[in-house]
């Protein structure tokens, strides 16, 4: 993770709690104590808070208040959607070409699960998101129906997520659900954000089976809220720089692999 997103989630933290200390924002960016450290020192110089022992204190106007843009624990869509972006596409061609016209979909928020979107615009299906990125996308260009479920926005993920343990989707049943994470590990997909890991685990339980978009870059340790086990995951699909130990290593577990190829993406772009 580059220096200025780590930054963007310390930010994040900040926004609210009062303090973050130096082992929330290391399992959040997934990034050693020294850079971590490093990066509070700068945002100290810069004025956005005040370096306390152990931790970076928010300013008074820092720390949420009513009527805040609420934010999570993650880095923003923007900042994301910057990266790895062929990989990306790639790998949201494939797991659109898993789904049957007709067939009801849970599509979870993210950079990769956005990418879906131009993929589905020729398709027919029943889609319940908590993006409303790729919700108003799908509305405006696509033939699928289009389902949100309730919750606050939060604007720099482009995510609807309810802090509530019953809200709409418990009434909502899918034959799959797309999501990506954080990072994928031995035990399991991760994420960075209590609230985010929440929301995922909840929509987990209205879909038959799970599909996770994963590029090379989510099998680097960072985070630390275990969503589900590898056991849950139906199919991963990712590109071909992922490490072939953590594919077979999936593959151990049950877990069907899709490797696509990112370069094909870029070929048929240019």
């Amino acid at each position: 993770m580059h220096e200025r997103e780590r930054w963007q989630v310390i930010k994040a933290l900040l926004r609210e709690r009062s303090l973050v200390r130096i082992a929330d924002a290391c399992r959040a960016t997934g990034v050693s104590e020294a850079s971590i450290r490093r990066d509070f020192a700068r945002l100290a110089e810069q004025g956005v808070a005040i370096r306390v022992h152990g931790g970076l204190e928010a300013l008074p106007e820092t720390a949420n208040a009513p009527g805040d843009v609420l934010s999570l624990a993650t880095r923003s869509f923007d900042v994301s959607q910057t990266l790895n972006i062929d990989a990306k596409r790639a790998i949201a061609k494939a797991a659109v070409a898993l789904c049957a016209d007709g067939e009801t979909i849970i599509i979870n928020g993210g950079t990769t699960t956005y990418q879906m979107g131009e993929y589905l615009r020729e398709r027919r299906l029943k889609v319940l998101t908590n993006s409303y990125l790729l919700a108003e996308a799908l509305i405006h260009t696509s033939k699928c129906r289009v389902a949100l479920p309730g919750g606050e926005v939060y604007r720099e993920q482009g995510m609807i997520v309810s802090p509530f343990e019953e809200d709409a989707i418990q009434h909502y049943s899918a034959t799959r659900m797309f999501m990506s994470a954080i990072s994928i590990g031995p035990l399991g997909v991760i994420e960075g954000d209590p609230l985010l890991a929440r929301a995922e685990s909840k929509l987990l339980k209205r879909a038959d089976k799970l599909i996770v978009l994963a590029d090379s870059s989510k099998f680097v340790s960072r985070g630390s809220l275990v969503v589900c086990p590898l056991s849950r995951i139906d199919t991963l699909i990712t590109d071909s720089d992922a490490p072939s130990d953590a594919l077979d290593m999936l593959r151990g577990h049950g877990v069907r692999v899709v490797v696509v190829d990112a370069s094909a993406q870029t070929n048929a772009a240019a």
